[in-house]
């Protein structure tokens, strides 16, 4: 399906570039560095959406607020504003995190803008993991509550401006703070299985789920506000960025199977190749990749795979998430509502709560009641029809 979509798409940018006159003469031969250029003139021709329209109505704070709404409405969370928790730079926000009864589950760190001393990225880290078995001083075994840190590098607004993100910017939240509630959500006896701390085909599953209520129209309603108007984000832009959000997966999905499959091309050779380029060529090749598509990642430089062992060949774990997390919130669709009580309750309990307590195919199994299927992510992506 991914590459026929991408047939689609390459058809697309070579009218685009002809129009435009890029190539004279002969039809236009797009390159692996030409593509992400055309698709975004195509996709602001076609969607007419781009972030100067976008970045007002989404600022920072409100996005916050967001999140923290989407998880009031799901698991009964709320978060308190703590200025008297030590932190460790102005920037840093210390929350006190509770559930519905009132009773403490944890301390959330949200350290969202940019600043020299800080490395590139966004990621969750924990300071302390929830558990069941800390040790007491007077003896016996006691439980810790989760102290979960956010990073995003957000560009701080101006001096009396607001801090405004970009779309990719809101997903980027929503996807580290779906982390974050996998900590604070953690419900195990020991901190080894505590939180993030599970098999990799797992962890990015409750992140990319909770990206989808950055999405839902209801939430966008709410919180999409214009920072000067006050007025609601228009349901003609939302739209447009609902179309706009299928554009150009066929590329995406074929590009992200194409790094995954040279990962574990790679990781199963005893020794090195002697010429990278004429592998990765070769893996091309061999997988019947179009000429423009490339990988998302050269090996040179291909950081998930050689920084840590953590995603060595394991680089599908994303594609899989994509499965695992539009299966999973299918069953919020089935139910009639994005914030299901019911399907909340067993979201919690079983992706959020188990940590690595439970093995992910009976986690998954648990909460959907059915191993998982490829149809809701192939839809999601607009891959075959709705």
């Amino acid at each position: 399906r991914a590459l026929q979509a991408v047939e689609r798409e390459a058809q697309m940018l070579r009218e685009a570039m002809t129009d435009a006159g890029a190539r004279q003469g002969a039809a236009p031969v797009i390159e692996p560095w030409d593509w992400r250029y055309w698709a975004e003139k195509v996709r602001v021709a076609r969607y007419a959406v781009d972030d100067a329209e976008v970045k007002p109505y989404f600022q920072l704070d409100r996005v916050v607020q967001a999140a923290f709404e989407c998880a009031g409405r799901l698991f009964g969370l709320t978060f308190t504003h703590q200025p008297a928790f030590p932190v460790y730079h102005p920037d840093v926000k210390a929350y006190e995190v509770k559930d519905a009864s009132g009773l403490a589950v944890g301390v959330f760190l949200q350290d969202n803008f940019a600043r020299s001393s800080k490395r590139s990225g966004a990621w969750m880290s924990s300071l302390r993991w929830q558990n069941r078995n800390a040790p007491e001083t007077a003896g016996g075994v006691g439980s810790e509550l989760p102290i979960i840190l956010n990073n995003n590098n957000f560009a701080k607004g101006a001096p009396g401006a607001p801090t405004l993100l970009g779309l990719d910017d809101v997903r980027t939240l929503f996807h580290e703070f779906g982390h974050g509630l996998h900590g604070l959500l953690s419900n195990v006896t020991y901190d080894r299985l505590s939180g993030t701390q599970v098999l990799r085909d797992f962890v990015e599953l409750p992140s990319q789920l909770f990206e989808h209520w950055a999405q839902e129209r209801e939430v966008l309603k709410r919180h999409a506000v214009h920072w000067q108007t006050g007025q609601a984000i228009p349901d003609d832009l939302i739209e447009r960025i609902e179309r706009a959000r299928r554009f150009n997966q066929g590329y995406e999905t074929v590009r992200y199977t194409a790094s995954a499959l040279v990962d574990m091309a790679v990781h199963a050779m005893p020794q090195p190749p002697q010429d990278l380029c004429a592998f990765e060529a070769q893996m091309l090749q061999d997988a019947g990749l179009p000429h423009g598509v490339g990988l998302n990642h050269r090996l040179v430089h291909f950081q998930h795979l050689f920084s840590s062992a953590g995603y060595a060949a394991g680089y599908y774990v994303y594609l899989w998430a994509e499965v695992l997390d539009a299966d999973a919130y299918d069953a919020f669709l089935e139910a009639g509502h994005a914030f299901d009580p019911q399907v909340a309750a067993a979201l919690r309990k079983f992706i959020y709560g188990s940590g690595n307590s439970l093995e992910p195919g009976v986690a998954f199994a648990n909460f959907r009641g059915r191993a998982p299927k490829v149809e809701p992510m192939l839809r999601k992506k607009g891959l075959i029809e709705a």
